[in-house]
């Protein structure tokens, strides 16, 4: 039997499921972390994420790259 909490928590990645699933390079994964930019955590000396946090991070940069463009177009006419 799985405990009352176990469905509320979001499923934990590894760096090279991370970078896989946002199809880019694991050293520029690391590179996000140490300027605070992805949000992780370590188990030894592994990083892990969780998968909502990725998500969350992903929309808020397509979020942000959407506000630049249409900044730019507004500005082109």
């Amino acid at each position: 039997m799985k405990p009352r909490h176990a469905a509320a928590l979001s499923p934990i990645m590894t760096l090279k499921e991370v970078a896989e699933y946002l199809r880019i390079h694991q050293t520029t994964l690391r590179k996000l972390i140490r300027r605070g930019e992805i949000l992780g955590f370590k188990i030894g000396s592994d990083y892990r994420f969780r998968q909502d946090e990725i998500e969350k991070w992903l929309a808020e940069k397509q979020r942000s790259a959407a506000g630049a463009f249409k900044v730019g177009l507004s500005r082109s006419h």
